[in-house]
């Protein structure tokens, strides 16, 4: 056992909470990527020309969310906003279950049903995030949240394939049952992880912290868009979300183009769409559990920021020159394998440097307002940059830019956290200092 501990970077008693972090994002992940590729076959369906449409609807639809998730978490304790997030959409996927089972050919039902994943899909994962960003210190954050994130991986591993395998005995509609039962596993996997925590609390003086989890957060439900506006480091991770999902868009958008010219068939796309996304999870898995933590330890966050985006700009100019479907699935399987193994396990460590008004409120308000924003108006441009036909290649080429200022922006974040960490610490100490004395 303690090579294995040694070998996976774990300190005495951090065995149980990782695997149930691994638990959280297992549960949570294998539910969504079974689901994904549904969503992307409906989205599909209504027509590539129409997607800027439905990323706009999910836009729209996620600021309509913002306000109840903000009133949700103004209202409960912590420890609770989760449960209670993941309850209500527990009810959603077993009335959508219902829905498909008496209207499985419902255009609108579909269209519905593409946006609402795309905004629980943003809501649930990044919640789960603030729960670990609460629950682990910095230094803990470091080391154990790119093995928790091996979780995500591992089920967007077995998602795409049990979708694979029971979307033809099932249906969509039992696959969305399956998903709500999945979702309720994740529940206690994170109410587990509190409990941990307060039978194991931190340092004397982080304590006062650790019991305002069992109070409400207090405010308004716009406080997470205040608090982004007036703080610099979150401006900072807002941009960087915000260049993220452009890049993401830009490649979705040649991803559905160029799978409905070469798989006209729906069951075709569902199981292309699935065996993409079981590659990129099988690639994550091993980066995640063995080197993400040690390479945030020794090299830095900024790291983890960075390397992706670079890797991405060179993508994107091959891509001009080739655009073949060989070589977009390279492209592809690379920016996702980097995003889930690299960038959010780094961008989540930014997280445990900000106060937890911050870590809830403003992070939720970042990762589905900020991203679904960045996501339709990259919609947009890249549909009116594909109607330049005498310029195939030119949104390839603007999303080299993006994606090298994406990086430029990962390293700023990189500079700021480590200032953040070193003030923390210097606080902690004078804390530690003032307690003895």
């Amino acid at each position: 056992m303690s090579f294995l501990t040694r070998l996976l970077n774990l300190r005495p008693r951090e065995a149980p909470p990782v695997l149930a972090g691994l638990a959280l994002f297992f549960l949570l992940f294998t539910g969504y990527f079974m689901l994904r590729p549904v969503r992307e076959t409906m989205g599909v369906a209504g027509g590539v020309d129409n997607l800027q449409w439905l990323f706009t609807g999910t836009f729209v639809s996620t600021l309509l969310v913002l306000p109840l998730f903000g009133w949700l978490a103004s209202r409960v304790a912590r420890r609770r906003i989760l449960p209670y997030a993941y309850g209500f959409f527990i009810a959603n996927l077993l009335l959508f279950a219902a829905l498909f089972l008496g209207q499985p050919e419902n255009p609108w039902l579909a269209r519905t049903f593409y946006i609402w994943l795309s905004v629980f899909n943003l809501v649930a994962i990044s919640l789960a995030w603030s729960v670990l960003a609460d629950v682990f210190s910095t230094a803990q954050a470091k080391r154990l949240f790119g093995m928790m994130a091996g979780g995500a991986s591992l089920g967007g591993l077995v998602g795409p394939s049990a979708g694979i395998l029971l979307v033809a005995p099932l249906q969509h509609s039992g696959l969305l049952a399956l998903a709500a039962l999945l979702l309720a596993g994740s529940i206690g996997a994170a109410i587990w992880l509190y409990r941990w925590r307060d039978r194991n609390p931190l340092a004397q003086h982080e304590r006062p912290a650790e019991e305002e989890r069992h109070v409400s957060l207090g405010g308004n439900p716009f406080d997470g868009a205040v608090e982004v506006a007036r703080t610099p480091f979150l401006m900072g991770i807002a941009l960087f979300v915000v260049l993220l999902a452009s890049v993401s868009t830009f490649l979705y958008f040649e991803q559905a183009e160029l799978v409905a010219e070469r798989f006209p068939d729906p069951v075709q796309q569902t199981q292309v769409f699935g065996l993409i996304d079981m590659v990129v999870q099988a690639l994550a898995i091993f980066t995640q559990v063995f080197l993400t933590g040690r390479i945030a330890q020794r090299l830095g966050i900024g790291v983890l920021l960075v390397a992706v985006p670079l890797v991405i700009a060179v993508g994107f100019v091959w891509l001009a020159l080739a655009p073949t479907f060989a070589i977009f699935v390279v492209i592809m399987v690379a920016r996702r394998f980097g995003e889930y193994a690299l960038v959010r396990p780094g961008r989540e460590m930014l997280y445990t440097v900000v106060s937890p008004q911050q870590k809830f409120k403003a992070k939720n308000f970042i990762d589905t307002v900020v991203y679904r924003g960045g996501d339709a108006i990259s919609g947009w441009l890249k549909r009116a940059l594909d109607l330049l036909a005498e310029l195939p290649g030119l949104a390839m080429f603007i999303g080299a830019g993006i994606a090298l200022t994406w990086a430029g922006t990962g390293f700023a974040l990189g500079r700021a956290q480590q200032r953040r960490e070193a003030e923390n610490v210097m606080a902690e100490a004078k804390a530690e200092k003032g307690a003895l004395t």
